[in-house]
């Protein structure tokens, strides 16, 4: 492990730092942590992005622990297509072990797709687009193994997993003891994930999980109180900045307390009856509410049309400044 330094302006763009030990990066909309184990230098990824997540991921690492390390172990929240983009191409070139809650298996060998993705949750771009995101099944079995039972985290001496279903069926968020530093995954979130606005412009709120792919109401509260007994210190999510403090731990509170009305969609396909899955995958999904997905299309568009729009504005501006 290289002695930490402060990072150059090109490094504060490529990661920010979480918490000691800790870093993270953002591709897009969705973020990827790496942890070092200080008993030995070595060091697990959480999470590993999109497709395009590839190249952010090894130039990261690089500037962290060197060039061509690999970590000791990739360990995932849980398997949505944002989370696991670039699984496959990693874990084939470092060959370590990729670590998951087993009732995640299935959507990672190839045996079941994820219950349907929502769109009629509302809230903005992300949602309204989101019958468009995968979900179907990626096949990476040679490379996976179940977390152990006694919710140690393998690499990661110190810390734990927690079992926090509802967003995926196997999702797990991941915490360390002695300083209260909390991983959410997507069992809640720090922006409003629905909006691109808020994703793209990194807008400060704790949320539950993104509305659009949570299938079970029920475990979704659930798992959020479970995290907010945690009384966490810091706390980083799949979708927005880390967050600590009095901001986060009021928020994290209120979320807990009133998910009923800060947590739950107004109407949704999953809202009254969940979708059922087991170790096999999916077993059962309701009916669809009824919808127009061409509507929804428009209204997407336009959306993203407006979010285009505003963030050109923005770019041209700061190169105003900036000259």
């Amino acid at each position: 492990m290289k002695e930490q330094v402060p990072p150059s302006k090109e490094k504060q763009s490529l990661y920010f730092q979480v918490a000691k030990d800790i870093w993270g990066t953002k591709d897009i909309f969705v973020n990827m942590y790496m942890i070092r184990n200080s008993e030995d230098d070595s060091w697990v990824l959480v999470d590993t992005g999109l497709r395009s997540s590839y190249a952010r991921i090894k130039k990261m690492a690089a500037s962290l622990f060197g060039e061509d390390s690999k970590p000791s172990a990739i360990v995932l929240t849980h398997g949505h297509f944002d989370h696991t983009g670039s699984l496959k191409r990693l874990a084939d070139d470092w060959h370590v072990p990729v670590y998951v809650h087993y009732l995640e298996l299935p959507y990672l060998t190839g045996r079941s797709s994820y219950p349907p993705p929502d769109p009629s949750v509302g809230g903005g771009l992300m949602s309204s687009m989101s019958w468009v995101y995968p979900r179907k099944a990626i096949n990476v079995e040679e490379h996976l193994h179940i977390l152990p039972p006694d919710e140690s985290v393998p690499g990661l001496p110190g810390w734990k997993y927690v079992y926090t279903p509802g967003h995926s069926p196997g999702h797990i968020s991941l915490f360390r003891e002695r300083d209260k530093v909390l991983i959410a995954g997507d069992a809640f979130v720090t922006t409003k994930s629905e909006s691109a606005m808020s994703v793209m412009k990194q807008t400060r709120r704790i949320s539950g999980p993104p509305k659009y792919f949570t299938y079970d109401w029920e475990a979704a509260r659930n798992s959020v109180r479970r995290l907010a007994d945690l009384n966490p210190s810091v706390v980083a999510a799949g979708h927005g900045k880390p967050m600590q403090g009095d901001e986060m731990k009021i928020g994290l509170t209120n979320l807990a307390l009133h998910f009923e009305v800060d947590g739950l969609p107004r109407k949704g396909r999953y809202l009254r009856e969940p979708a059922v899955a087991d170790a096999y995958g999916v077993r059962y999904v309701p009916p669809a509410e009824k919808s127009n997905r061409a509507l929804w299309l428009m209204i997407g568009l336009g959306i993203a049309a407006l979010a285009t729009t505003y963030l050109v504005a923005q770019q041209q501006k700061k190169r105003r400044i900036a000259g």
